[in-house]
C-alpha cells in the first residue's frame, strides 16, 4: 500500500480523504459501509490495481474525511461521491459499494450522475421501512460509543475471537476504521432510506448485485425481485458469506468483480 496515493478532494464544503492506486487505467471507485474506511478495501484494491485505477474514499464522518455536524443522509453521501468523481476528473468510472456504500452507489447511479459506466452493489442496505426502524432503534450506536473508549488492541482481540477466519490484516484495518468513525455518522440510520425499488428501477448502466448466501439484508428472493424491475441487473451469490461478504470472502469477491469489470472494458 506504500506506493498508493493519499489525497484530499474538497466538495460540498468538506474534505473527502481518499486512497488511490493510480495509473492510466479505467477508474473504479470503492465505497465502504458504516464504520469502515477506504483502507478497508485494501485486499480488493490489490486484486484490481494491475488493471484499474482504484479510488477508495472515506465517507464523511469516517477515516480522514471531514465530520460535519449534519448531512449524513444518503443524498448527502451520494452528492459527496459525485463531487469526488468530478473533482478528480474520473472518466466513466465504475462504482462499487458495500452496505451503506452500496446504497450510496445505487443512488448516484439512479440519478444518472457522474457519468458512470457500471455499478457493483455488494449487499447494499436495501431495507424495508420496518427493518430501517429496527436498525435505528437497536443498540448499534450505543455499542459504537462504548467502542470509542477502547484501545485498538482490545478491539482487534475482540474481533479475532468473534471471527477467527477473518484475515489479521482486515481485522486491523476495520479496528482502525471503527475508531475513526464519528458518532454523527450514525445519522444515516435514520429512516426513511431512499425507496430501493425505485432506485434500482432508475439505474441505466450494467449492474451487478453480489450477495452472500446467509445475508439478513438482501436475500436471493429480494435480488430476484430487483432483477425483474431492472433487466440490466445481474445477480451473483457467494457461498459461506453474510453481510460482511467483502471481509469473509475477499478472494471470491475479487474474482466476481474482476470478471464483471473485464466484461465492461
Amino acid at each position: 500500500m506504500t506506493t498508493w496515493i493519499s489525497g484530499v478532494c474538497e466538495t460540498n464544503g468538506i474534505n473527502i480523504h481518499y486512497l488511490r492506486t493510480g495509473g492510466a487505467k479505467p477508474p473504479v471507485v470503492l465505497l465502504h459501509g458504516l464504520m469502515g474506511s477506504g483502507a478497508c478495501w485494501t485486499p480488493l484494491a490489490r486484486a484490481l490495481e494491475g488493471e484499474f485505477d482504484v479510488v477508495m474514499p472515506d465517507a464523511r464522518g469516517h477515516g480522514g474525511s471531514s465530520a460535519p455536524h449534519h448531512g449524513y443522509r444518503y443524498d448527502d453521501h451520494a452528492s459527496d461521491v459525485v463531487g469526488l468523481l468530478r473533482g478528480l476528473g474520473l472518466s466513466r468510472p465504475v462504482l462499487l459499494g458495500h452496505s451503506m456504500g452500496g446504497m450510496t452507489a445505487a443512488v448516484v447511479a439512479s440519478r444518472g450522475a457522474g457519468g458512470i459506466r457500471g455499478l457493483i452493489l455488494v449487499d447494499p442496505t436495501f431495507l424495508s421501512p420496518e427493518r430501517q426502524r429496527e436498525v435505528r432503534d437497536s443498540d448499534v450506536a450505543d455499542q459504537h460509543r462504548q467502542v470509542l473508549g477502547l484501545q485498538k488492541a482490545d478491539l482487534v482481540a475482540q474481533a479475532r475471537a468473534r471471527d477467527p477466519r477473518r484475515s489479521p490484516e482486515i481485522v486491523e484495518l476495520q479496528a482502525e476504521a471503527r475508531l475513526k468513525t464519528r458518532m454523527d455518522a450514525f445519522d444515516v440510520l435514520t429512516p426513511p432510506n431512499p425507496e430501493y425499488r425505485d432506485v434500482v428501477s432508475a439505474i441505466d448502466v450494467p449492474s451487478l448485485l453480489v450477495i452472500g448466501d446467509s445475508s439478513p439484508v438482501v436475500t436471493l428472493e429480494m435480488a430476484t425481485e430487483l432483477r425483474s424491475l431492472n433487466p440490466r441487473l445481474r445477480i451473483e451469490q457467494v457461498q459461506d458469506a453474510g453481510h460482511g461478504l467483502p471481509f469473509q470472502q475477499p478472494e471470491r469477491l475479487a474474482e466476481v468483480v474482476l470478471s464483471f469489470l473485464r466484461e465492461l472494458a
